[in-house]
């Protein structure tokens, strides 16, 4: 049965997790403090807020700096590989090992729906930040958009050279990409996506998915789930994605926070869980 989807949950949960944000675009400028305390009054205690561009780094690092309930990731969305300077692994290495706060790397991956930067740019630096990922052991952040044969091929030809953790964020890809993420042991994290009328083909696939590697994830502000189409999105709305997916999967929706935030410790290792 469609899961019911046109409903406000109130349901509170021991913890629940927003493992990809982006608190420090524009969106969250004049609001932010009442975005985190409207998270934390739902129950979401841990966020990620993700760098796209190693120039606006500093202001990313400085939200962790400020909010214990906030880490963060390093590195450049393949939309600015061309406009940003090259991705230096060595370099963002010593970043990582610096700031205890950096607990994942990326965003990085492929994008040629819009190929804002070159094909082959874009596989150059994904390649090199799965290189900072095998040096800190800190997991690689994946996007994925209309370039599923490459990102199958390139995650089976890395993993092939050396076994890396990662995970596929903000998961719209085909079977394949999800069979060689799983076949490299990386983990999967759904978004608001999943509760959209016409996602059927995702949620098919969703179903198939080990729960033990499944995340999830606000992309905020993008992407706001179903009830809350039409809307800036932001952490707290990562409940409704979480119940949904718990309808769809038939487990109690508090088990699925459970899992699904165990799942964010198991892999971003760095992150400490709140007492």
């Amino acid at each position: 049965m469609f899961p019911e989807i046109h409903k406000l949950f109130n349901t509170h949960y021991r913890m629940l997790v927003d493992s990809h944000c982006h608190l420090n675009f524009p969106d969250f400028k004049e609001d932010l403090d009442e975005v985190l305390v409207r998270a934390q009054n739902a129950d979401v205690k841990v966020l990620q807020t993700i760098c796209t561009k190693i120039t606006e780094f500093p202001d990313v690092l400085s939200l962790t700096e400020n909010h214990d309930s906030i880490y963060c990731s390093i590195g450049i969305h393949p939309h600015h590989v061309s406009d940003e300077p090259r991705f230096e692994p060595d370099a963002i290495v010593g970043i990582a090992n610096r700031y205890p706060s950096i607990i994942g790397i990326g965003e990085t991956g492929l994008d040629y729906y819009y190929e804002n930067s070159p094909r082959e740019a874009q596989r150059e630096s994904f390649c090199a930040h799965i290189d900072v990922a095998r040096k800190t052991g800190l997991p690689v952040i994946i996007h994925s958009r209309s370039a599923d044969e490459d990102t199958a091929s390139m995650l089976r030809a890395e993993h092939e050279k050396a076994p890396f953790p990662g995970v596929i964020h903000c998961f719209t890809a085909g079977r394949s990409v999800a069979e060689a993420a799983l076949e490299c042991g990386l983990s999967i994290s759904l978004s608001g996506i999943v509760t959209f009328k016409n996602a059927h083909s995702l949620r098919n696939i969703i179903q198939d998915l080990p729960v033990d590697k499944l995340l999830i994830e606000t992309d905020a502000p993008f992407l706001s789930p179903v009830p809350r189409r039409g809307v800036r999105n932001e952490p707290s709305f990562v409940s409704h994605t979480a119940e949904f997916i718990a309808d769809l999967l038939a487990i109690e929706t508090e088990q699925f926070a459970d899992q699904s935030s165990d799942n964010f410790f198991a892999l971003f290792t760095r992150a400490r869980r709140p007492s």
